[in-house]
Order: structure tokens, then sequence, then C-alpha cells
């Protein structure tokens, strides 16, 4: 029998992590006990999966372990109410953990819906529009210790990606992939037990999920959530809470780098060590003025939801390399390879990107041809760059 720390939610409650100042551990066995004590929760799973709609928070946790090992769809709270809704349907959901703010955007008849407005103390299940709710605070702590263990290769977590034709694709995540590519960002960015880490992301993009939640809580780090993101505060809690390592889009280090310029001042944080960047294509140009207004490097990477995220990196111990995605991520390979043929092509040669290795993804829900494809192993991003050198990488375009 395999041991429970292959499993995402047990493995991030044994890193003794801390989010919003609430254990990890207490995060993970509230939804457990959640489970124990909600007859129709229970019901409500057999045979099918979850949604999580809820803001970037600690309740995240308690949602996946009381999804009983089941995967989970993640539900971006900025998306449209009849996508939520066909999201639900095409996944086959019994029951959806939310807030009472976010439960309005959910389809008639959905059901349960769980409210962890105040988890990890209590949840509040409604059924057919009727609710109990079900303390949590007087679960047992989970103390959980023992190896290192690979991640199952079992459903953890769905995510919708627009596939190779725009439509949005259900992939299909497994605790080995989210758990590979979580234990990769901890040896790229050396993450330990005094980083503070702000997740001003949602945790339905795995890039927030990842990097801000899983990564940290296995490292048994810290982690500040904003939600929703702020600049003035997110600037304040970087200068007076030692924040050590923060993610973003383009959109939020020009967002917060506008800021510091209209106060005419430089950004005064010591601790800040690692910025991170993805999700879009960067600017040399946005490089160049963060650094000149933080101090800190502003480190692009390269992941697509399909790969779990993260593939390539500029990692914090090595030069920047500005206006590259830089290295492979650890424990993925990455070559460019000719889109039609598949043979990989020497460095400076433009091709498609194409990455491998125990982050890559087991597939989608339906509709696999419309969707990115793996070949001999290899998952074909359909994005174009070149290798350049040190085993550096360029983006060149998104795929066609």
């Amino acid at each position: 029998m395999s041991s429970p720390l292959s499993l995402l939610p047990f493995a991030l409650a044994a890193g003794r992590g801390h989010i919003n100042g609430t254990p990890a551990a207490a995060l993970v066995a509230a939804g457990f006990t959640l489970l124990q004590r909600s007859v129709p929760l229970v019901r409500a799973l057999a045979a099918r999966r979850s949604a999580i709609l809820l803001p970037t928070s600690g309740a995240y946790l308690t949602a996946l372990a009381a999804s009983d090992g089941r995967g989970a769809v993640l539900v971006n709270p900025r998306a449209a109410s009849a996508d939520i809704g066909r999201q639900l349907g095409e996944a086959n959901v019994g029951a959806v953990f939310t807030t009472r703010a976010l439960a309005s955007r959910l389809p008639a008849g959905t059901g349960p819906i769980v409210l962890l407005d105040d988890a990890p103390q209590r949840a509040t299940v409604i059924v057919r529009g009727v609710e109990t709710v079900i303390e949590l605070g007087s679960h047992f702590g989970l103390d959980l210790e023992g190896e290192v263990q690979p991640g199952r290769d079992e459903e953890c977590a769905i995510v919708f990606t627009s596939g190779a034709n725009r439509t949005p694709l259900g992939a299909v995540l497994t605790h080995r992939n989210l758990l590979a590519n979580a234990r990769g960002t901890v040896d790229a960015v050396s993450l330990h037990e005094r980083d503070h880490v702000l997740a001003a992301l949602p945790y339905a993009d795995l890039f927030g999920f990842t990097v801000t939640m899983t990564a940290p809580m296995l490292a048994g780090a810290r982690v500040t959530t904003m939600d929703p993101f702020n600049t003035v505060a997110t600037l304040a809690l970087i200068e007076n809470d030692g924040v050590t390592l923060m993610a973003g889009v383009p959109a939020t280090y020009a967002a917060l780098a506008a800021e510091l310029e209209q106060r005419s001042k430089h950004l005064e944080a010591p601790a800040l060590r690692v910025c991170l960047c993805g999700g879009a294509p960067l600017s040399v140009a946005l490089q160049d003025r963060w650094f000149e207004l933080t101090g800190a490097e502003l480190r692009q990477g390269y992941g697509l939801t399909e790969a779990a995220p993260v593939c390539l990196f500029n990692p914090p111990h090595f030069p920047n390399r500005r206006g590259t995605l830089g290295i492979p991520f650890p424990g993925v390979e990455v070559t460019i390879r000719d889109p039609d043929t598949g043979a990989e092509l020497p460095a400076g040669t433009e091709g498609e990107i194409c990455v491998r290795g125990d982050n890559v993804f087991r597939g989608y829900l339906r509709d696999g041809a419309a969707g990115l494809q793996l070949r001999d192993g290899w998952l074909h991003t359909g994005d174009r760059g070149r290798e350049r050198a040190a085993r550096t990488f360029e983006f060149l375009r998104r795929r066609p």
C-alpha cells in the first residue's frame, strides 16, 4: 500500500508550513473532519468529482482534503457564470467548495454547496436550500512523518485551459504531476522554512497554485495571500513584513512599478530575494525597470497548465538572463523540435518547444485531439522558441 504522503494534501500537511498564520496541517485536518461529519458530502462525491471556487486562501487546502481523493476542478473566481456551469457539467461535479460571496455564481441546482468562509473552524453545507453548520475546530491535528514519496498517478486536479484550437479543455493533473513540479520549485528557488511567500495570484491558476501554495507548504514556509490584489497593500507587505519571494504576471509587476514611480521612491525590501514572472511574455524593458526600482532581479519562466505548470526558469543561483525563459526546471527535460517531424533541432534553430517529465499531465477530460499532443513521451506545446547559449531558451511566439 502506498504512503499517505503520496497524496498532495497529506504531503503539504507534512511540510509544516502556514497560510495566513494557520498551519497547513490544521487546514488539511479540517477537510478530513468535514468528510467525517457530513454524510451528504460523502454521498455527493461518490463516483463524482468536486469543484473548488475559492479566493486565494488557506481554505484551498481544506477543500482539497475534503475532496476525498477525487479530482477537484479548480475554478477561476473570475470566470463567467456560464463557463462555470459548463465546467461543472463536463467534469461531473457532485459538490462545490466555495464562499457565500461566490456561491451566487453557481448555476441553479448545484449541490451540495460547501461554504468555507470560516475554515478551518467550521463549514456550512447547503443541500436543497437547507444550511447545516459543521464544527471543524475540534478535530485532531495531523502529525505526519515519513520518507518523501512520489505522488500517486491518480487524479488530483482538473484545470480548464485553452487547447490547440482555443477551445477550453479540462486538463487532468495527478498527484505525481503536482508534487513533482512543486518539489522542483523548492529546489529551483531554494525554498526553506524561513521564507515568507506573497501569494497574489489565483490558486485556480497552476502558477499561483504551485509556486505560491504547494511548494512553500512542502518547504515549511510562511504564505500570506493578497486577494484581491492591491498595489499599495502589496508594497507595504513586502517592505514591512519580510517577504522573501513573490510571483506574478507582467501586469502585476508593471502595476507595482507604476506605484513606486508615482511615489518617486525605490522599494526598501532587503529580505526580498526572488521575484518570479510568468503567464505572459515579459519585456526586457520591464525587467530593467523593476531592477532599477527594487534592486531585485525579475526572473522569467515558462510553463503551461498541461505541465503542472513550470518548465523553464531563470534560477536565483545563476545570473539572470533577461529576455530569456531560462534553463530547464528541475525534473523537466526541454528540447526544440521540428513541429512536423518531431526531430530534435540543434541550438540556434527555431522550432517547437517540447517538454518531458513527471510534471506532464495525463490528458484531457474529453476531446483530446483538440488539445496539446503527447508523442513518444514529449508534450508538444505548439509554442515556438530556440535554444541559446548555456542551455537557455528563448520564446519566439505562441502556437499558431
